[in-house]
């Protein structure tokens, strides 16, 4: 029986480790970090996951980081929180759309097992508007960057007496000189909005903050340095921490500025011509931690602080490297998102405007379904025009009140788009638009996939099937593809014969001098034009009846492929994909029948782009329009796979998400 298997890029399954501890790869994490947290050497994570050194890290990865059950080196586990903790209350959340157990345990720092104690079912249990019991603590210390809703709280049975902070005067917990007191049902978010603060103000004020959590009785800092008074008296409380650790000191604020703005210093703060910050390492600290509160990679940590090849000490003093300043949200909790297509009615223009309706019946969608989750959204559709007239829509952007930016389509109007809302730093999504000019912007995310990424890919499935076989290229009009797969392969192979050829009518069968028959060949297609698809799966077909052991590849998908799988899989063909909807999935039937319902037919090509452009960025963002806080997590939507990396240092996001599909018998 035929069957086509569907591998997502990069995805690595380890069976049978159950005599072994394993570590599931979060953002940003790298071999050297996770071998340090597990007091391994580089090498010796290698050695036990091979695949990693050759293939590299992705995240949700499962690592093997312990040699055995009784291995000469036991792997040091994180610390985590208990399920039920002194207060021994729990409270519920509901689940919100591509929540998943790993993301709730690393949200509310609680283990999977003391998780699935609290939720027996919760397998059987994972879907959108469900109730996920969690500890109260954990809810009102970590809840409150994402929209969760706590319905009500129970009480368990603990065995240790729960400790009540010492009572607090009200009329002292907001102290005149930027101090405040903790109270018992604070949580970051309350705060944040009581003082009009973003949490990574906040936690810019009082460094450590983000580890150790709130403390009822607890002095924090609500209003910047300048204008805390260090006098004794400022507030009198008794403290109730029982943590003995200080403040680490950084030496600049971590919020927005501008090059204009004065630089803010403690006494031991470094010049302001300097293109770092320092911070002071406290107990509890990770290498993820500083990576993830800073904004910065392994590789600028490791460039500016060489002795962390020794570890991560607290005490250390570290150099962090400056990043642009990232767009934070002016104030409230509606994300007011700008929607430029180019429809060209004013311009009188209607070459896109087919394009520009599919996409909006898609993208409407997708806000309604957000919207329906409980997100507060205010949507304006822009008419981009025309490149002609484009500059004439700019206007219609208020740079002060606009948090997420989809569209335009072309290169030259996300440019203007760009340089137009350079000062603010607003996300712009760029749809269709790829180019290396596009690389130097920090606040735009570019969808589309490079095509170098399907040649380096193609390149490296035809080194695992190789044996000295001859390999035709067919080439589009540029042949900048089929140039870029022959050098990698030239690169990569001993000695290849590779041949670019202009269309598949000129691959052809060599005969074996010694047997006379026919020598399979390996065939390769770099053009995306439908008719050059149908022309290639015609001669593969042929060639199969041919021989035996004839083995095909193609960068881009055909119609022509799905239509013909059975004599196409004799060849063992694999394509990639960007765009691939999983007809079986229980998303992608809901999805598609909600399209049907409300616009009576199936969606076209650019209404499912809509659909998984918008519904991706609006479940990345949070009441706060801090897209970039989860621009790291890989994601499907209905047919595309999202998967952000940096295309070069403080530049754009670009996504590097595609589908290899396996043809087998």
């Amino acid at each position: 029986m035929i069957k086509k298997i569907f591998i997502l890029s990069g995805l690595i399954g380890f069976l049978g480790l159950s005599a072994q501890k394993t570590h599931t790869v979060a953002p940003k994490e790298t071999p050297y970090g996770i071998s340090k947290q597990y007091g391994l050497t580089v090498d010796e994570l290698y050695r036990l996951n091979p695949a990693v050194k050759e293939n590299g890290l992705k995240i949700g990865d499962v690592v093997v980081v312990s040699k055995s059950e009784n291995g000469s080196k036991t792997a040091v586990s994180a610390p985590v929180i208990n399920a039920v903790t002194k207060t021994g209350k729990t409270g519920t959340i509901t689940l919100q759309p591509k929540q998943t157990i790993y993301g709730i345990t690393k949200q509310y720092q609680i283990s999977e097992a003391d998780l699935r104690k609290l939720n027996p079912e919760l397998d059987s249990h994972m879907k959108i508007g469900d109730k996920i019991i969690l500890p109260l603590d954990n809810i009102q210390k970590f809840g409150g960057s994402t929209p969760t809703n706590v319905v009500q709280t129970t009480t368990t049975r603990t065995t240790e007496k729960p400790t009540e902070p010492k009572t607090v005067n009200k009329a002292e917990t907001v102290s005149g000189k930027g101090l405040y007191v903790v109270q018992a049902k604070d949580n970051y978010y309350k705060i944040s909005r009581q003082f009009n603060l973003t949490q990574k103000q906040l936690f810019a004020l009082n460094p450590g903050l983000e580890t150790t959590g709130l403390k009822p009785g607890e002095t924090i800092r609500v209003a910047g340095a300048e204008t805390v008074s260090t006098s004794s008296d400022a507030i009198k409380v008794e403290d109730n921490s029982n943590s003995n650790t200080t403040s680490a000191p950084v030496t600049e604020t971590t919020r927005p500025t501008t090059a204009s703005e004065p630089v803010k210093s403690s006494s031991n703060a470094v010049s302001a011509e300097d293109d770092y910050v320092t911070y002071i390492v406290q107990s509890g600290d990770t290498m993820f931690s500083i990576m993830n509160r800073f904004n910065v990679t392994l590789d600028q940590l490791i460039s500016l602080n060489p002795n962390l090849a020794d570890g991560l000490k607290a005490g250390m003093t570290l150099k962090i490297k400056k990043q642009d300043p990232m767009y934070s949200k002016k104030s409230g909790d509606v994300l007011s998102v700008v929607l430029m297509l180019p429809f060209g009615f004013d311009a009188n223009d209607a070459k896109y405007r087919t394009m520009s309706m599919d996409f909006l019946t898609g993208a409407k969608l997708a806000i309604e379904r957000n919207a329906g989750s409980g997100q507060k959204l205010d949507v304006k559709v822009v008419d981009a025009g025309n490149e002609a007239t484009f500059k004439n829509s700019l206007s219609q952007i208020n740079q002060d009140n606009t948090d997420l930016i989809v569209g335009p389509f072309f290169k030259s109007n996300v440019l203007e788009v760009l340089n137009y809302v350079n000062d603010k730093k607003i996300p712009v999504v760029a749809p269709f638009a790829n180019s290396e000019d596009l690389f130097d912007y920090s606040n735009l995310i570019i969808i589309e996939t490079d095509n170098s990424v399907y040649s380096d890919r193609i390149v490296k499935e035809v080194g695992q099937v190789y044996q000295d076989q001859k390999i035709y290229i067919v080439a589009d009009n540029s042949k900048a593809n089929a140039n870029a797969i022959k050098s990698g392969l030239e690169k990569s192979l001993s000695k290849p014969n590779v041949v670019i050829v202009n269309s598949s009518s000129e691959i052809q069968l060599e005969n074996n001098m010694m047997t006379g028959q026919s020598v399979p060949v390996i065939a390769i297609l770099a053009d995306d034009d439908e008719s050059a698809g149908a022309a290639f799966a015609s001669k593969v077909i042929a060639l199969g009846k041919q021989t035996d052991g004839v083995k095909a590849f193609s960068m881009f998908y055909s119609p022509s492929f799905e239509k013909n799988v059975d004599d196409l899989s004799k060849a063992s063909l694999v394509y990639l994909m960007d765009r691939k909807i999983n007809y079986d999935g229980d998303f992608e039937k809901e999805i598609l029948a909600a399209y049907k319902a409300k616009y009576c037919k199936t969606p076209s090509k650019y209404a499912v782009i809509g659909f998984d452009v918008m519904n991706d960025m609006l479940t990345r963002e949070n009441k706060k329009g801090e897209i970039f806080k989860q621009i790291g997590k890989s994601q499907t939507q209905l047919a595309t796979k999202f998967e952000f990396v940096k295309a070069k240092p403080n530049g754009a996001y670009i996504n590097n998400g595609y589908r290899v599909v396996r043809l087998m018998q």
